[in-house]
């Protein structure tokens, strides 16, 4: 089949997804409600088709993580083989910001700021159309694989390369949003990341003697950052660290304003940290073997449920199980950890539910996601990330050229490098 035959193929089977999206009740219900929420209820139909196609390829309809794609294969019939295999393509895009390496005649060579790696791709349009991107701009672009081409099935925001720190951010924020798309198509990543994860999962063992800490927020970022000094050996004194582990004066559940802030410059406004929060409540900080470290607020709060016989009797009781159970950033392997650590675990979330849930009905309800793939902490991930470690003024260990010091001789990671970078030794050339 011609390059020209597969995008008219390509082009008819979007169209007929958006035609079904329109066309099926329930779903056109659904991308009403949604067009509501984003206030584009009446946005021109220009606008619309534009919002039409994230909707088809981004929107999860329901907890059991049904898709457009996946309700059009159960609900069309008559879809040939082709059709079926072009759908499947779609469901596994790959949304991300990407530098423009080189333009080609027919294509793009693009690289993925997420997973790191560099695509050929073409166009769905003829290039004449796509002027406006040349080497060494950056594209907000949606790509996916069909027949061992890829393809650009859209783009939604061209920058020049004197963009390059907002692009950069946004590619941060889908790691953030998505920490398995860093590694899902690249094995070495993954690889490097379950190196790190098991290295710092000991660290953690060493420092506290256990996996799991409650502390209150006020002191969560100072126990966080001791902790990443005990791992790079600036602080080898365990006791010190042990002093930001405060017991709550009471364990409650309440709505945090700063967790609901909507904020662009996400990475500026997370740097103050939990402290910075008006009210005064428990963090769990935990490191899973498997996924990572997670920072958990109110999990003290939430262990206190399990374990209390008048559960009832603690405050927020119930929005506090419901929020952990549907936080779909909370993975699955949290939920098991209290369902093997408390016995009325499932007793409780049932009376509040009203429901019969076992552990395995509960987990495909609320965490399906978390059961199909390894979706690893995203503070473990964005670590791995040289998009991120440029972004931050990291130096990667591996771009850079370690001067040769004198046998014996290691300099403090708060000291000046030796490379001459101007940079401290830790964020330089003794990074990990």
């Amino acid at each position: 089949m011609s390059v020209i035959e597969k995008v008219t193929d390509i082009s008819n089977t979007i169209s007929k997804v958006f035609s079904f999206v329109l066309e099926n009740e329930e779903i056109k219900q659904d991308f009403d409600e949604y067009l509501k929420t984003i206030g584009a209820y009446n946005a021109p139909p220009s606008k619309v088709q534009a919002i039409l196609s994230t909707y088809v390829f981004e929107r999860i309809l329901n907890r059991k993580r049904e898709t457009v794609f996946s309700k059009y294969l159960d609900e069309k019939t008559g879809t040939d083989e082709r059709e079926k295999n072009l759908i499947k393509a779609f469901q596994s895009s790959i949304n991300a910001i990407f530098e423009v390496k080189n333009v080609f005649k027919n294509g793009f060579e693009l690289y993925n700021l997420v997973d790191e790696k560099t695509y050929t791709v073409l166009p769905l349009v003829k290039m004449s159309h796509l002027r406006g991107i040349y080497k060494g701009t950056y594209i907000a672009a949606r790509i996916f694989e069909y027949e061992n081409e890829y393809y650009i099935v859209e783009i939604s925001e061209t920058a020049s390369s004197l963009a390059k720190d907002i692009m950069y951010k946004r590619a941060v924020a889908k790691i953030i949003e998505e920490p398995e798309a860093l590694y899902k198509n690249n094995p070495e990543k993954l690889k490097e990341i379950e190196e790190e994860i098991s290295k710092f999962n000991k660290k953690f063992t060493e420092c506290f003697g256990k996996d799991e800490i409650i502390t209150t927020n006020d002191n969560a970022d100072n126990l966080i950052a001791a902790f990443n000094d005990f791992c790079f050996e600036e602080n080898k004194n365990t006791e010190d660290i042990k002093n930001f582990i405060t017991e709550p004066e009471t364990y409650r559940f309440f709505k945090v304003g700063e967790f609901d802030s909507a904020y662009d410059n996400f990475l500026e406004n997370s740097l103050g940290g939990f402290s910075s929060h008006r009210e005064k409540y428990d963090v769990g900080v935990i490191y899973d073997g498997e996924l990572g470290l997670y920072i958990v607020p109110f999990y003290g709060t939430l262990c206190k449920i399990f374990e209390n016989k008048d559960y009832k009797s603690i405050e927020g009781y119930e929005a506090c199980v419901k929020n952990f159970l549907e936080n779909d950033k909370l993975p699955a392997n949290l939920v098991k950890r209290l369902y093997n650590e408390y016995p009325d675990f499932l007793k409780v979330v049932n009376e509040i539910y009203n429901k019969d849930y076992t552990i395995e009905s509960l987990l495909a309800e609320f965490k399906p996601h978390f059961l199909a793939g390894k979706i690893m902490s995203p503070t473990s991930v964005l670590y791995a990330s040289k998009t991120f470690s440029e972004l931050m003024g990291f130096i990667p260990a591996e771009e850079t050229e370690k001067p040769v010091l004198p046998e014996g001789v290691k300099p403090g990671r708060n000291d000046l490098c030796p490379c001459g970078s101007g940079k401290k030794y830790k964020k330089c050339c003794g990074m990990v």
